[in-house]
């Protein structure tokens, strides 16, 4: 799937995303029905146990994005810009920018409307296919004061209303609304021709997207509202550890049939 495909998908049918950080899981998806792939820069959370995701560095996001790549096929494929990747001097921000679409990525998301429209544009202009990010933007953790639901008051509704309009205009190919509240995603989505893609903002968007990981019910730390489990992947995969360690401890494992002989 390309840009152009994943764009006149709006008005015609959902359209599915996951993440994805490694080539294993790359693998996996391309095999699977679902549409694109995003290496977030919440793997700093999900692979590497940071509490948020802004340890995360180009370098660390262009590894990532690199491996995910080799291991994907007929996805269309985006990769985040880390925290004050793109906040920076225009240079600093297209050479990062340059790094990551050279690791493999086919697009790049950014969070936020304010101080980034112009950049976008000019990114844009040079090639590189943009996805907007508003509502609770995970590098703004500190200053959002935590991981909370955006767009409830009067005044945030309007300001995210408002820099969706900009994003598009600014020439974002889609827009990623994270925990937002339905009337304001489904707003947001008839009002832009390019598509929408909710984590948290209801089902009126235009596609959704979720951590692959959460999704499969690997981190049963983390049950937020809008979470669904569509795997008990905690619970199999405990089990077939145990399986594995009773069969080393009585020794069935590895059987003649598994071992070479003269």
């Amino acid at each position: 799937m390309n840009i152009p495909e994943f764009q006149s998908l709006k008005n015609q049918r959902k359209i599915s995303m996951l993440t994805c950080y490694d080539a294993w899981s790359a693998r996996l998806l391309s095999k699977s029905n679902v549409d694109a792939v995003l290496v977030g820069d919440s793997l700093a959370m999900v692979m590497h146990g940071h509490s948020s995701t802004l340890p995360a560095s180009i370098e660390l996001m262009a590894l990532h994005t690199e491996a995910v790549a080799r291991g994907l096929s007929e996805k269309l494929l985006i990769a985040d810009l880390p925290f004050l990747s793109y906040r920076m001097q225009l240079t600093d921000n297209v050479k990062a920018a340059g790094s990551l679409m050279r690791a493999g990525a086919h697009g790049l998301k950014l969070e936020g409307a304010r101080g980034n429209l112009e950049l976008v544009q000019h990114l844009v202009d040079s090639g590189i296919p943009i996805m907007g990010h508003l509502g609770l933007t995970p590098q703004s953790v500190n200053q959002l004061g935590g991981f909370k639901v955006q767009g409830q008051a009067a005044a945030e509704y309007e300001r995210i209303f408002h820099e969706a309009k900009d994003l598009e205009k600014a020439g974002c190919f889609s827009l990623v609304l994270e925990c937002v509240p339905t009337k304001l995603a489904a707003a947001i989505t008839r009002e832009l021709k390019i598509p929408t893609i909710g984590i948290g903002a209801g089902p009126e968007t235009d596609g959704q997207i979720l951590v692959l990981q959460d999704m499969l019910g690997l981190n049963t730390q983390f049950k937020p509202k809008f979470l669904r489990h569509f795997l008990d992947g905690a619970e199999q995969i405990g089990q077939a550890l145990n399986t594995y360690d009773a069969a080393v401890k009585s020794g069935e494992y590895p059987s003649a049939k598994e071992s070479y002989n003269l």
